[in-house]
């Protein structure tokens, strides 16, 4: 009798684990899935970056500041202060360029903002002195946008945050992946084999064909 009984509770006690596992395996699939795609998609664009030709496109604008706003930046007291808010809504108008809460590199004649951005490169210009304000965007296109997405480069605060989101998902989905293939290796003898191999191909690879 106890040993139909330690049957009946080992057997329930698999069964919860495995809607619990199956749970949250289906759960951070689902989360994960689209990122998944993408960071698949954009390794293999990275790995070939030198071979993927995009002729970059250029946008150059020139415009001249107002003379009351240009007082304004007389006002601004830190050097790494953002631009006063009259001065980026102006920016906003005129050139199409939102500035934000950037700061600059601030000198006696010039302030420089750079204005980077996923898959593109800009920068802006205002000349303290004669209020000229130069700006230039350099957009390395489509796949140079999903390559920095996967770096993270430029990207802002939300993006980094997914990411880290992103990243503990695929952290859940692969460690409820190993506990399910534990409980069904006994039926399936090739598991522990393709487990072994995932870890030893990378390692091999890393160690005899990676040189410093």
């Amino acid at each position: 009798m106890a040993i139909g009984d330690d049957r009946g509770r080992d057997k329930r006690r698999r069964a919860f684990w495995l809607k619990q596992l199956h749970q949250w395996h289906w759960v951070s699939a689902a989360i994960s899935l689209v990122g998944m795609i993408l960071f698949s998609v954009t390794g293999i664009t990275l790995n070939h970056a030198a071979q993927i030709r995009f002729e970059a496109g250029v946008e150059r604008i020139a415009a001249e500041m107002p003379p009351d706003l240009l007082e304004l930046l007389d006002d601004v007291g830190a050097d790494d202060a953002p631009l006063p808010e009259d001065v980026r809504r102006w920016l906003a108008r005129a050139v199409g360029v939102k500035a934000g809460a950037r700061t600059g590199e601030w000198s006696e004649d010039e302030i420089y903002l750079s204005l980077a951005g996923p898959g593109s490169d800009a920068w802006l210009a205002i000349d303290r002195k004669t209020g000229a304000v130069e700006y230039e965007r350099r957009d390395r296109g489509w796949i140079a946008y999903l390559n920095d997405l996967h770096k993270g480069r430029d990207t802002g605060a939300a993006w980094r945050w997914f990411i880290d989101v992103f990243a503990l998902a695929c952290i859940v989905f692969s460690v409820t992946g190993l506990f399910l293939l534990q409980l069904h290796a006994e039926r399936r003898p090739g598991t522990w084999p393709l487990v072994g191999l995932g870890f030893i191909v990378p390692f091999l690879l890393a160690v005899f064909f990676i040189h410093g």
